[in-house]
Parts: structure tokens; sequence; C-alpha cells
């Protein structure tokens, strides 16, 4: 059961590692975003907006697997990128509330979600979704074995979201624009004494970070269930998950790749188990109690490397420069 179980594992952690990585690019910037489940939400209702708008150029037999899956992957970024704008505007030019603005946020992309795609043809979902994991040769990662059972067996997403969460890694830790979005979520005063636009920065970063995390909601509908799954799907409260492994990485998109494995393990661990209602009810709860372990271990050592950005969830009003 190892390598089924390995490889369900990676294909469940890719939603939370899609919405982590999102979300951490916009709390560097000191922006604390509780929408990101709504975003999610947003990110699958344009992934498959997108989808059916190819499928309507082209028609079903017609498709073309690169070219379906880059108007899902456009649909999902500018679809979640506007929820995203939604929250920039009213944090960082209003100056509202960014826990009672993010809250709002999600209610609004659920709500959303579930009333367009309830009037959307999902009929062909399940073919579209087909098409995208055609993209690599089956044959070939067969005969790897479980090397490529496991590793090699994934949708391009995988991949991607593996890609996007390294590449966010050498950006935040490596690159001069990195360091200076680090610096405004430490302290926008003095980013903004050394002449940096701050309000540019967090609207860049809000925008950015939630078209990567509205692609976790589409990874989820187009490749994780396969395209059976939409209007009914709990893609909310993968991300919770999502915001709660911001925190159990640290704030690290590389930490992100191994948290979002032991999220996603911990999630399809019960199918693989004979056991009770109750017992995978406590299994649903070890993510947050892991997080929670982590919070105080973090608070214990007090390390500046394992806290949050300084200026997380605070609105900057330069008047008071």
């Amino acid at each position: 059961m190892l390598v089924p179980f390995l490889k369900e594992t990676i294909s469940m952690a890719i939603t939370y590692l899609f919405g982590s990585t999102g979300e951490t690019v916009i709390e560097k910037g000191g922006n604390l975003n509780l929408g990101i489940p709504g975003i999610m939400c947003l990110g699958a209702l344009g992934g498959v907006l997108g989808v059916n708008t190819y499928i309507t150029i082209f028609s079903v037999e017609n498709i073309m697997g690169w070219l379906l899956i880059l108007f899902a992957i456009f649909g999902s970024f500018i679809f979640a990128a506007l929820g995203g704008l939604i929250y920039a505007v009213l944090t960082v030019s209003l100056q509202s509330n960014q826990n009672v603005t993010g809250l709002a946020l999600t209610t609004f992309g659920v709500g959303l979600m579930k009333f367009i795609g309830s009037n959307i043809n999902q009929d062909n979902l399940t073919t579209a979704s087909r098409s995208i994991s055609k993209l690599f040769n089956q044959s070939f990662y067969e005969k790897l074995g479980w090397f490529g059972e496991i590793f090699l067996s994934h949708g391009i997403l995988v991949y991607l979201a593996i890609i996007i969460a390294i590449l966010t890694t050498i950006f935040l830790s490596k690159t001069r624009k990195g360091l200076f979005l680090r610096s405004i979520g430490e302290s926008p005063q003095t980013a903004d004494a050394q002449g940096l636009n701050v309000s540019l920065y967090k609207y860049l970063a809000i925008l950015i970070g939630s078209g990567i995390a509205g692609l976790g909601g589409l990874y989820y509908v187009m490749d994780r269930s396969g395209g059976t799954t939409f209007v009914e799907a709990s893609i909310e409260a993968f991300g919770w998950m999502a915001v709660a492994l911001v925190i159990f990485s640290m704030w690290k998109p590389g930490i992100g790749i191994i948290g979002s494995l032991l999220f996603g393990g911990l999630y399809i661990l019960p199918s693989f188990l004979s056991i009770s209602n109750v017992q995978i009810k406590l299994f649903d709860m070890l993510p947050y109690v892991v997080t929670i372990l982590v919070l105080i271990i973090t608070s214990v050592i007090n390390s500046k490397n394992s806290q949050p950005p300084a200026s997380l969830g605070v609105n900057y009003y330069r008047e008071e420069r």
C-alpha cells in the first residue's frame, strides 16, 4: 500500500501548496489575507470558465492538452487575482480591517463559485481533465516502476506548484526585489523612508499571491478530482488548511513543500485505514494540532527566522511616518 499512499499524498498536497505559497507572498508584504479560501474558490471558477471557453471555441473533438491547460491557468489566475484586487483596494488603499475584509472575501468567493458554477455546463470537465492528464506519456513512467508511479505519474499542475514554490523561495531570499518586499513586511515606515513604493509592492504581492493561490482551486477541480467535482467541492476547507500551512512552514515556501506533503498524507491516511468515523474526525484535526505545536515551539525559541513579518496584519498609514 505504500506506493499508492505516497502517490495520493503528493496528489493531495498540491492543493495546499498552491494556497500556502500564494499566502506566503502576500504575508511577506505585511498583509494577512484570510480571504484565501474564497480566492481559491474564485480560482476554481475561473479555471472552469477558461476550460468551457476553450471548448466553446475549439469543440470537444479538437482538444489540445497544452492549449487547454493554458486557458484554464489563465482564467484561474485572473479570477483569483481579481479577488486579490478587491482585498488590496479595501485594505491598502482604503485602510479597511484586514481580518474582516479577508473573511468577507471568503464568503464572497465561495458564494460566487456556487452561484455561477451551478449554471455552468460541467459535462465537459471530465473530458477536459483526461486530456490534461495525457500531457505526459504514461508508458514512460510505467517503465520506471515504483519511482515513476510515485513521482512522475501526475499532471502538469503538480510540477508547476513545486516549481513556483522553489522560485518563490529564491525570489524572497536571494533577489533584491524579494528583499524589498520582506523589508516592507517588517517595517513599511523604514522602507518608505528608503524610497520604496510601499503601496505598489503590497498591491503586486497581493495580486500575484492571490493568483498563485487560485491555482490550488483549479488543481483540485481539474486534476485531483478528475473534473468530477466542482460546485459541491469544499475548496474553502483546503483554503483554511493552506493558511495554517503558512504558519507551519514558518513563512518559508520551501518548507511549505514538506508541510504540504505532511498535511496531504494526514488527509488521505484514513482512506487507507479501517477506522471509525470518530477516528476520521480525529485525523482531520491533526494538521491543526501540529500547527499549534509549531506555533508554541517557535514562540519559545523566539528565533527571528521563525517569526511572522513584524507588520503582518497592520495597515500602513503614510501620514504617521
